[in-house]
């Protein structure tokens, strides 16, 4: 009559084993991150500044900025991941991260211009 115990510890290493996502994911995210900031951008132009003398007009707008900024904030860290992913850096001692953070600024700085149309 005794069952032999589970091994909790197995089991729990095969459910938590790490799952690459699929490579479509990151362009699907990529596009949607982009037509949110795109749909956020064009609800801010068609509002006008003589409307917003009223606080009841000031929903819209604000909630466009958030999303939008958030969108945008988002769609510059994926690219700089992913450009930060295709050319791995050797870290080599502190020189090695100095490096790799510098050229993630730069990433980072690059894509935001991009994204604001200041190229």
């Amino acid at each position: 009559m005794t069952e032999a115990a589970p091994n909790f510890e197995g089991l729990l290493r095969e459910a938590l084993t790490p799952v690459e996502p699929p490579a479509h994911l990151a362009e699907r995210l990529e596009d949607t991150l982009t037509s949110i900031t795109e749909m956020a951008a064009d609800e801010l132009e068609g509002w006008e500044l003589s409307a917003m003398r009223d606080p009841r007009n000031w929903v819209r707008p604000a909630a466009a900025l958030v999303v939008g900024g958030t969108a945008g904030a988002a769609l510059v860290l994926l690219r700089a991941r992913r450009r930060a992913q295709a050319s791995p850096a050797v870290l080599g001692g502190l020189g090695g991260v100095r490096e790799s953070a510098e050229r993630a600024v730069q990433d980072i700085g690059r894509e935001t211009r991009k994204l604001l149309g200041e190229r």
